[in-house]
């Protein structure tokens, strides 16, 4: 151990870290950073070698030995490499601060990801999307499935930014443009959505600021949007005094970032809209059960 260290802790640094993490970065990136970490900090405290619970004492060979223990796990490649990586800006942090030996970040054998292993081949299918579209405007139109789904799509927005989204957000004719702050250069017309970053109202952006940002729509999404707010949106006002897009009518407030997952899970399903690949029969199926 070096003379120049002070005595640390795992899981006090873990929290020190994920405090500063805060100041800088979405709720939503610190949450992910917290669960690529907590594995590390509880390897740490669970090991045999008891003196690794002073990261004063943390090794290049320690690292090698937690990024074995992970592979064993059955993890994917690609798991392992956020993980290492975000565990490496974890001790690169505690270096900063005296609690581990200068050059011990730099020991992690990072895996690096082919852009085939990067890929996820669950990604919705375009064909697939305007099957789904289609069968909400036959049978659902301007429902809040439909609204949430067409934007979803034409967006490509988060979940948490179409959960941040208020009616006032929404320009789908050329009476409701208003002065926004857009460069004079660009060329925002009637249909589009506005994504802003409004963290003390509980509607962040991933990317805070730099996240905030006009998104245009095809006509004919902009006219179910319409609809939607005309006829089928609840009218309620959240506990900021925001009309939420897509509010929740059980508890008279916006929708959370899990109830959207939900029902874009749910409409994705192959056997929503469509054969089940399985060939199940979808009346006795339990995959079409949700809670």
């Amino acid at each position: 151990m070096s003379d120049d260290l002070e005595p640390l802790e795992p899981r006090e640094a873990f929290e020190m870290w994920l405090d500063r993490q805060r100041t800088e970065k979405s709720e939503a990136t610190v949450q992910s950073y917290y669960y690529r970490v907590k594995q590390f900090v509880e390897w740490c405290e669970d090991e045999d070698r008891g003196d690794i619970q002073n990261l004063n004492n943390l090794t290049g060979r320690d690292f090698f030995r937690y990024d074995s223990d992970r592979r064993s796990d059955g993890l994917t490649i690609n798991t392992i490499k956020n993980q290492l990586n975000t565990t490496r800006l974890f001790l690169e942090f505690c270096v900063s601060i005296e609690g581990v030996p200068q050059g011990v970040p730099q020991k992690a054998n990072v895996p690096k990801v082919s852009k085939d292993e990067r890929s996820d081949d669950t990604t919705l299918q375009p064909d697939r999307a305007e099957e789904i579209l289609e069968n909400l405007s036959r049978y659902r139109y301007a429902s809040r499935d439909h609204a949430m789904f067409a934007l979803a799509w034409y967006t490509g927005a988060r979940v948490g930014a179409l959960r941040g989204l208020d009616v006032g957000d929404c320009f789908l004719t050329e009476d409701d443009l208003v002065p926004l702050d857009i460069d004079d250069d660009e060329d925002i017309q009637a249909p589009f959505v506005f994504f802003r970053h409004r963290p003390e109202e509980d509607t962040p952006l991933k990317n805070q600021e730099a996240g905030e940002r006009p998104v245009s729509l095809p006509d004919e999404v902009g006219e179910v949007l319409q609809e939607y707010i005309d006829i089928r949106r609840e009218d309620i006002t959240d506990e900021h005094g925001r009309e939420p897009l897509f509010p929740a009518p059980k508890t008279g407030s916006r929708v959370t970032k899990g109830a959207l997952r939900t029902r874009m899970y749910i409409l994705t399903q192959p056997c929503r809209f469509g054969d089940c690949p399985h060939g199940r029969d979808p009346d006795e199926c339990k995959a079409l059960e949700h809670g």
